[in-house]
């Protein structure tokens, strides 16, 4: 079974050839590439097929068949030699397989609009165009994660391939709140993106999503006033960005008609919320503590739940190791590191979106690995403002 060769393969010994160490995983990564393309794939696979399921291959790679192969193949735990790294991350073929997700990520929301719209020649009923709204996006939220990477790098040009890939989804701001407020701020009680122990996914949407706003808007004011600059202007990293969504919407609309809007906004919606579920799960229940002089201890491992599901690991580039992510925010996806001192989720990002949709099971799940994690004393854990002053009152 092809799964069966891919998972000896990555736990075989590595490969190494005149002592120089060689990335079993370097042609996988290009199976990143396959997500933005799902639309023309599908759009392909109705018309040979007459099957309106095909419509609604997002949801089902996303959250059955990734999850399936993560089973299969396994973990991969091993990490690049230290002395290899430098190497590893000027390799621009690791580049192009992440520049390659953008014209894809577009040529399906192009193709979607027309499908939408009535065109492809074939007749689409509205739970097809629902199955279509979700694969776009499920497209349009995996691309944040692109963006993610894209974001932290510092060529300038990268950069702005970044606002590129948020423009679909309308979440240009979080260019700036993931890289300044964000990180810096990291399974604390300011980070509005580090979910709390017990919190409902449904009411981290709502805190994440306002307060990342709140956040973005803040911090790049507070950088444009510094530099004596407006804030209303396009060197506002807020507002350009989202003038991008603007422009690109309108163009949208003025290509295909009024009719695309509530499909536009939907698939938009949905890749906000393939994000911030993601957010949730990145460091539930986890909190840095403070120090004796007010602030909070540095970033460790423990603070980010990492996974090495490998197949999630190569459509999300690397994302799963967030630990080395955070302590390394510059290093590129291919030289990320397990972290063995890092808490680890039972399974990959795929199925741990799926089981934060059902707060009940995630519950069940993951709270007693936070307090496993904390050695039974939650009071070190995140909690919840209400839950804190309970938990103090009983102490």
């Amino acid at each position: 079974m092809p799964t069966r060769r891919l998972r000896r393969s990555l736990r075989a010994a590595p490969p190494v050839q005149g002592g120089t160490w060689r990335d079993r995983k370097r042609y996988v990564w290009l199976l990143g590439v396959v997500i933005p393309v799902l639309v023309p794939t599908s759009w392909a696979a109705v018309v040979l097929t007459g099957s309106g399921l095909f419509w609604w291959s997002g949801p089902m790679l996303m959250f059955f068949v990734i999850p399936a192969l993560d089973f299969l193949v396994g973990p991969d735990a091993e990490n690049p030699p230290d002395s290899v790294l430098v190497h590893l991350e000027q390799d621009r073929y690791y580049r192009w397989a992440t520049y390659l997700y953008l014209p894809a990520q577009y040529l399906s929301l192009v193709l979607g609009c027309w499908l939408w719209t009535g065109g492809g020649g074939v007749t689409m009923t509205l739970p097809d165009k629902v199955g279509l709204m979700l694969t776009v996006g499920g497209i349009g939220g995996i691309a944040i994660n692109t963006a993610h990477e894209l974001g932290h790098q510092r060529a300038r040009s990268e950069r702005w391939l970044s606002k590129i890939a948020l423009a679909q989804t309308g979440y240009g701001h979080f260019f700036v709140e993931h890289n300044r407020g964000h990180h810096a701020r990291v399974a604390t009680v300011e980070d509005p993106a580090s979910s709390r122990l017990g919190e409902n996914v449904y009411f981290f949407y709502c805190r994440s999503i306002l307060g990342s706003l709140r956040s973005a808007w803040s911090i790049e004011a507070r950088r444009l006033r510094r530099h004596r600059g407006s804030v209303f202007s396009l060197h506002n990293d807020v507002l350009n960005a989202w003038l991008m969504t603007a422009v690109l919407f309108a163009a949208l609309i003025a290509g295909f008609g009024v009719e695309v809007v509530p499909w536009l906004i939907g698939q938009a919606l949905i890749g906000v919320f393939l994000l911030e579920t993601i957010n949730y799960l990145e460091h539930y229940g986890l909190r840095r503590q403070r120090r004796a002089d007010g602030c909070y201890e540095q970033v460790r491992p423990s603070h980010s739940w990492n996974s090495n599901s490998v197949i999630s690991n190569v459509f999300l580039f690397h994302l799963q190791r967030h630990s080395d992510h955070h302590a390394n925010p510059q290093r590129r996806y291919q030289a990320l590191c397990h972290a063995e001192e890092a808490p680890q989720l039972p399974a990959g990002y795929a199925a741990m979106v799926v089981l934060a949709l059902c707060p009940p099971l995630w519950r069940r799940v993951m709270d007693r690995r936070v307090a496993d994690h904390y050695r039974g004393d939650v009071r070190l854990a995140a909690l919840k403002p209400r839950d804190a002053e309970r938990l103090l009152q009983r102490s």
